[in-house]
């Protein structure tokens, strides 16, 4: 084909594409053509799915009160695999967890009602929540030795752009009544010497998301609670955090918060304020084998006393080593508040004298890996207590207690060690010692001055899971009532050792037991008030 034909034959073409614009309607439809859109996308790995974690037992209140054991958390088998690569067009795939609520409920010798349920199952693409309900109600050999403990709980946070919410209210009643009296010479009936705690807590807090170029990180955090117990006693608690930081460069940020707590604490037609603000302004120190803080609190006390709370910590990994030594100096301040105490030691008077407590520790420590299975630590301190509560026995018939504050000084050594093999077993100890002096009480009263635990969990197989905890308190003492004058006793050691484990029959149903203080040592933790004994409860746990 010539040039001139080439010509003439775009010119023709134009030509009719001109004409068909003018004549066709705006609705063609193009019959028997096809169209394809091609999208660029760039691919995207869809999140992975939760593992689903198996739920445990809670500690039981076995005791009155309770040793709070620590029993650490259980290594659990879960599967996890990758998602396939999907266009951002199709939006991610979030999957369902197989099982997202679960229920279990069981009974023991003590006259034991156990129940426990929880869910996640509202959640979405941006939000997820947790409930939790549970109630555990035990009763001894003994006139009116009875517990009862249950709460609900509910949380959720919120994923939004640039930040994270979160938010949780929980409520709780926990029964427990003055029965360390003698049964000799009195006979109180249960709703005289019945003492119910019930606390309502609301909290709310967010933090921005960050990432390796962000500077500015902060969480501020907004709390909320009431607690009240019986004779008219109440207290209501309003506190705030706002904690933030810069990052200057990759090992140097300047941190501060400042926190507040406003509680009001009212019995009978008395009532007292017990306040507490802090100004907390530092740095923050990572470089290489050094790191660190160094803050420096300014704090007001509820009579308006001012205090300086330094919070000095330096850590140092040893040359070639993977071990740390640490040192610092660090100060707090304690409310004291009626909730503090009572859960504590839950037979105090409601009536006390309010003071808050000044904590100083100088401390020297070291820590690190032997192999690759066992870990150590190892810290020593000297500590300066100011107001230091402690609880003086009534020596009258309830057992009530009195809350006696002590100036005292002490030096404390504390040793932990695990050993853990993959994920089949673990086992682990701790052990403290606390040497008090120059005290202006004679003792710290039912304080203990050595505190050993210590923990087995075996991994059986998949489906078979237990683990076994001691526990020793020795060093207890306290005013005996034969008298008067009354004469000071110290209370026997107190040994507790028990195991608990969980059988999955099917995927859905599993079965648990827990056997509480199987010597059947009927200590006393608080002078006069006897503890259960052999406890022993078990049953099943269904997820749907």
């Amino acid at each position: 084909m010539s040039v001139k034909h080439f010509f003439i034959l775009i010119l023709l073409t134009a030509a009719i594409g001109v004409r068909a614009q003018h004549t066709a309607p705006s609705d063609t439809v193009l019959k028997g053509s096809t169209i394809e859109v091609i999208q660029s996308y760039k691919p995207e790995v869809k999140r992975a799915p939760k593992p689903e974690w198996v739920p445990q037992l809670p500690p039981a209140d076995t005791t009155h009160p309770q040793l709070n054991l620590e029993v650490p958390q259980q290594t659990l088998y879960y599967t996890y695999s990758s998602q396939p690569l999907r266009p951002l067009a199709l939006g991610k795939d979030v999957p369902k967890p197989p099982y997202e609520s679960y229920i279990a409920a069981g009974g023991g010798n003590l006259s034991t009602i156990y129940l426990d349920a929880g869910t996640n199952a509202f959640w979405g693409k941006n939000f997820e929540t947790d409930i939790h309900a549970h109630h555990l109600s035990q009763s001894g050999d003994i006139l009116n030795e009875h517990t009862a403990l249950s709460g609900i709980e509910a949380e959720g946070m919120y994923h939004a752009d640039n930040s994270e919410w979160h938010a949780g209210i929980a409520g709780e009643r926990n029964q427990y009544a003055d029965y360390g009296y003698n049964h000799n010479l009195h006979d109180y009936p249960f709703d005289s010497v019945k003492q119910v705690y019930t606390t309502v807590r609301a909290t709310v807090d967010m933090k921005n998301k960050t990432d390796s170029t962000d500077r500015f990180f902060y969480h501020p955090a907004v709390t909320a609670s009431y607690y009240g117990a019986k004779m008219n006693t109440s207290e209501i608690s309003a506190g705030i955090n706002l904690p933030i930081s810069y990052k200057l460069d990759t090992s140097l940020d300047l941190v501060a918060a400042l926190s507040g707590n406003v509680t009001e604490y009212k019995t009978g037609n008395w009532n007292n304020y017990n306040n507490v603000a802090e100004f907390l302004p530092g740095v923050v120190l990572h470089h290489g084998p050094l790191s660190g803080h160094a803050l420096l609190g300014l704090a007001v006390g509820g009579d308006g006393t001012g205090y300086v709370l330094p919070d000095i910590l330096a850590a140092f990994r040893l040359p070639d080593t993977r071990y740390v030594v640490t040192a610092g100096w660090q100060s707090s301040l304690r409310q004291n508040t009626y909730e503090q105490l009572t859960t504590e030691n839950p037979y105090m008077r409601s009536f006390y004298d309010l003071q808050q407590t000044k904590k100083d520790e100088v401390f020297l420590g070291l820590e690190g890996p032997v192999g690759n299975h066992f870990l150590f630590s190892a810290r020593g301190s000297w500590w300066n207590f100011e107001s230091l509560p402690t609880f003086l026995n009534d020596t009258g018939d309830k057992k009530q207690f009195y809350v006696a504050y002590d100036n005292v000084k002490a030096f404390s050594i504390h040793v932990a060690v695990r050993y853990t093999q993959a994920n089949t077993w673990s086992v682990g100890a701790t052990a403290d010692y606390y040497a008090y002096y120059g005290g202006t009480q004679k003792y710290v009263w039912q304080e203990p001055n050595v505190s050993m635990k210590g923990d087995l969990a075996i991994n059986v197989s998949k489906k078979f899971v237990a683990h076994t905890y001691f526990a020793l308190l020795s060093g207890i003492h306290a005013r005996d009532t034969v008298g008067p004058p009354a004469r000071i006793g110290t209370l026997k050691p107190i040994a507790d050792l028990g195991v608990n484990a969980e059988y999955t029959i099917i995927p859905r149903l599993s079965a648990f037991a827990e056997l509480d203080n199987l010597l059947n040592d009927k200590y006393q933790r608080w002078y006069g008030y006897q503890a259960y004994g052999l406890n022993v409860y078990g049953g099943l746990r269904l997820k749907f």
